[in-house]
């Protein structure tokens, strides 16, 4: 699978190429078929009126290909649902990604933010009331320290900030290109459902202007079977290609798109023993920082409160900073763990990969079917269309003579009209 490369496009552009092609021969056999039928028929002689042999056979080839056209149509719908689920699905695992990304770093800004605020504020307090004993000072500075180092650390934390992909992004550009997509093919089949049953409806009635409108909508719906089974094939082709081996071309396009390291992509997308955890050190110093602030908090308020009273204050602002800086750390390990990113990936790559991609399939074939069934009733309706009585009463009125034994008594032969009430004779 490589799109960017202009000799798998042309690959994929003969898959199209190849479908016109069939669309061009399903053309001009159709064409051949209706000249040799209009110019080649062997004159009937006069005054005959048997049936043309074989016209039930006709007709009934030609409801066949229909129905076998309407048996298209719900694959068709089947296929577009299908696909439309997986393609739901990619954008679902997409905006869940975006939404633990944004998430890591609300935390990280948030934490960071907190613990800024606790240096500049509480500590800074802290070591002005505590400035006659050197050694509480040195061990508030020494909170201090261990505070601006757990800053420092988490802000490595979050990874995905300042990138310029955005899944979000990405989820509303698949689904804007789908809703179109599904509604493309939504009128086409609605097209194709129309000129089966108005076909079948005018064999039924026998009425020659019905099928004279269908055979025409007929045409511009073969073209549109033949052209939707190019663009289908393709993206099948292509997708499957795409599908075999998807995690070399992705790792190698998010690496291109957001300038990460393999590191930290390898991490999250395959997601086994094999990779290490990028973010473990980080996670570690933080965690020992955490540590030895709660530590250090603790000796001071053993030491220092009974003899500066005024700092119990900023020390309980102190540890109630420091008891949300740790619940946001344990969910920040929960959320950097490959498991959550990895599964959305996973998601996706279902969706794409099994709904979608079967979706496809049973899209092309319903084309497949469609073409073939419209091909096969637009030769067959010139020959049911033949079969056709007329159904102008003023052929009745026409003013030949009726045979002599079926005109009623009183009547005289040269008044053919008198025979039928609802015919008006016309002015010479």
């Amino acid at each position: 699978f490589a799109p960017q490369e202009q000799e798998y496009q042309q690959a994929l552009l003969l898959v199209v190429a190849l479908a016109g092609l069939g669309l061009g021969l399903s053309l001009i056999c159709i064409a051949v078929y209706l000249i040799r039928f209009c110019c080649c028929r062997p004159p009937e002689p006069p005054g005959s009126k048997s049936p043309t042999p074989g016209g039930g056979c006709v007709t009934w080839s030609c409801i066949v290909a229909l129905l076998v056209g309407c048996t298209g149509i719900g694959i068709g719908f089947y296929g577009n649902s299908e696909t439309s689920d997986g393609v739901s699905q990619l954008s679902s695992a997409l905006l869940h990604a975006n939404h633990t990304l944004s998430a890591i770093d609300h935390l990280v800004l948030e934490t960071v933010e907190r613990l800024g605020e606790a240096v500049r504020t509480e500590l800074t307090t802290l070591e002005e009331v505590l400035e006659p004993r050197t050694e509480l000072v040195a061990a508030a500075r020494g909170a201090r320290r261990q505070a601006e180092a757990v800053a420092q650390q988490l802000q490595g934390l979050a990874f995905w900030q300042g990138v310029p992909l955005s899944p979000l992004q990405v989820a509303e550009d698949v689904s804007f290109v789908e809703e179109y997509r599904w509604l493309a093919y939504v009128l086409l089949l609605l097209l194709e459902l129309l000129v089966c049953l108005f076909t079948l409806l005018g064999l039924a009635k026998q009425s020659k202007w019905l099928v004279i409108v269908m055979t025409v909508m007929s045409l511009l719906v073969l073209v549109l079977s033949w052209g939707s089974m190019g663009l289908e094939a393709a993206t099948a082709v292509g997708l499957s290609d795409f599908c075999s081996n998807p995690d070399p071309y992705i790792l190698n396009l998010t690496q291109e798109e957001t300038g990460l390291s393999s590191d930290i992509l390898s991490y999250y997308f395959l997601c086994n023993q094999a990779v290490s955890n990028p973010f473990q050190q980080r996670l570690t110093l933080s965690q020992r920082a955490l540590a030895n602030i709660h530590s250090q908090l603790l000796g001071l308020e053993r030491e220092a409160v009974p003899q500066f009273p005024s700092a119990q204050k900023p020390l309980l602002s102190l540890e109630e900073t420091l008891n949300v800086t740790e619940g946001n750390f344990h969910q920040l390990v929960a959320l950097l763990h490959c498991r959550g990113l990895h599964k959305d990936y996973g998601a996706a790559l279902r969706g794409l990969c099994e709904d979608a991609l079967e979706g496809l399939l049973f899209l092309l074939l319903f084309s497949l079917l469609s073409a073939g069934a419209l091909a096969a009733a637009l030769c067959s309706l010139p020959r049911a269309w033949a079969l056709f009585p007329p159904r102008n009463p003023s052929v009745l009125c026409s003013g030949s003579r009726l045979s002599e034994p079926l005109l009623p008594a009183g009547l005289e032969p040269a008044s053919p009209l008198r025979s039928f009430p609802g015919c008006r004779r016309r002015p010479h």
